[in-house]
């Protein structure tokens, strides 16, 4: 079988990587990826009334943006401190054949890369159930889309370089020759996965990658902080990255930490017989993606300093979002302090939403307004917040309660029998704000937990944690 061009994404290959001339070589790939930073606020926005909540949309099936302040007014004259709940909507919406990136299916063309860990400690059912799940998405993808596969162990390869999806027996066959190599080359399997998905990234497409590890990286480059803003950087290049942790011996901080940088999830999965019903579900939920790469630039007027979700005194705020799929809510909550400030309306702090449609296939921009009135009347400001805004801040605020429990594991802080009343709590709150999924992994945790198995109970929070962090959820 004869390599196919690099730019030809119209034939199936495997074995050759398109970077080298020799098909059959191994790629051993250097680290580094050139980083981007975010763009300012250039201009404040006109004034809203935020008495009720106010709904923004960009033109042309674009997100639905509503902004919610949590009190009606708040205090003039002293220090206050209110919410401003930020909810993006992706509604299910009609698709319209030949339109933009969108398939008349209503299933969005995907740009993906499975980047698999292929090290000694894979060797058997691992390794198996891998090929299994490889074949499963082979299996739902179509020409429409483009795959390439990238393997790591102590060197990393190309199985398959990026190409549309037209002979599925021959990458199946491909991918069943994969055998297990020695030690783990994280860092550079995720770059030589950035290089195959840049060949054929197009913005409308969903380019994602789709990392597999057991285990912490012992070759190449394996220091926490190099690897989690490498991650980064893959998300600068504008590719989003789902890590799947497999058994026991695996970093969950690390891998959390790495798809928290690179905007996209962290799942643990604790039998490998799960590995392809894993792989099988997030694709379907990639297979839907509408708004890729959301970037929230909120600019603070010069008295207000923010407290959550970053800790800022003054200035520009850049918050990366996750992306979204049709049917999802996303809710970015803002915890805004103020100085003494007199009677009045005022704006607090003016914002945009910039995203890629993948309908369109164009960056759009939703201006966003926060305006208060301040008022001397404590009648007025001493209401009880709005439920939703509060509801929507209990649960940002449970995402930083679920990481100190872990972190409370991990040093011996706090016992399993504390951990389990926390978590109780938690899972609570979880089931009353309809956040089912995550109540359901809070649960797989305390099961862990109660029959002795911390390792399983902190693998599974880190993804809980990372989830209610992103805030989103089905509607």
């Amino acid at each position: 079988m004869q390599p196919n061009q690099p730019n030809d994404p119209n034939k199936t290959v495997l074995g050759a990587s398109p970077m080298a001339g020799d098909p059959n070589r191994t790629q051993a790939m250097p680290g580094g990826l050139a980083g981007m930073g975010g763009a300012n606020v250039t201009q404040a926005m006109s004034a809203a009334d935020l008495q009720r909540t106010t709904m923004m949309q960009a033109p042309s099936q674009g997100l639905t943006v509503q902004v919610t302040a949590s009190r009606d007014v708040s205090m003039a004259n002293g220090p206050a401190r209110e919410q401003f709940l930020i909810e993006l909507s992706a509604g299910m919406g009609a698709s319209i054949p030949g339109y933009g990136g969108i398939a008349a299916s209503g299933r969005t063309p995907m740009n993906l890369c499975l980047v698999i860990d292929r090290s000694g400690s894979m060797e058997g059912p691992p390794l198996e159930y891998v090929k299994q799940a490889c074949h499963y998405v082979v299996d739902m993808l179509t020409p429409n889309d483009v795959l390439s596969i990238v393997t790591f162990e102590e060197v990393v390869e190309v199985l398959m370089p990026p190409q549309r999806v037209t002979n599925k027996e021959l990458i199946k066959q491909g991918v069943s020759r994969l055998v297990p190599g020695n030690t783990t080359n994280l860092y550079d399997g995720l770059s030589l996965g950035v290089q195959q998905l840049l060949q054929t990234q197009d913005a409308a497409r969903a380019t994602r990658m789709i990392v597999l590890t057991d285990g912490d990286p012992t070759a190449g480059i394996k220091d926490f902080s190099a690897l989690v803003n490498h991650a980064g950087e893959v998300k600068n290049r504008g590719i989003s990255a789902t890590f799947l942790g497999f058994g026991p011996d695996y970093n969950e901080e690390l891998l959390a930490g790495m798809a928290k940088r690179a905007g996209g999830s962290y799942y643990y999965i604790p039998q490998p017989q799960m590995i392809p019903e894993v792989f099988r579900s997030e694709l379907e939920k990639l297979m839907t993606t509408v708004a890729r790469n959301l970037v929230l630039e909120v600019k603070l007027s010069r008295w207000v300093a923010m407290r959550s979700p970053q800790t800022v005194p003054q200035g520009t705020v850049t918050i990366p979002l996750a992306d979204m799929e049709r049917g999802t809510t996303l809710q970015q909550v803002l915890d805004l302090e103020f100085g003494n400030h007199p009677l009045g309306w005022y704006r607090v702090a003016a914002g945009k939403l910039i995203y890629e449609d993948l309908e369109s296939g164009s960056t759009k921009t939703v201006d966003i307004d926060m305006v208060m009135e301040f008022t001397a009347d404590s009648a007025r400001y001493s209401v009880p917040p709005n439920p939703k805004v509060s509801q929507a801040y209990q649960v940002a605020a449970a995402s930083k309660v679920v990481e100190k429990t872990v972190m409370g594991l991990k040093t011996g802080v706090l016992t399993a029998m504390g951990a389990i009343q926390e978590l109780q709590k938690t899972q609570m709150l979880l089931v009353s704000e309809g956040r089912t999924a995550e109540a359901q992994e809070v649960t797989m945790a305390l099961r862990a937990l109660q029959s002795g198995d911390t390792g399983q109970a902190e693998k599974t929070l880190m993804g809980t944690a990372l989830h209610l962090e992103q805030g989103k959820k089905n509607t």
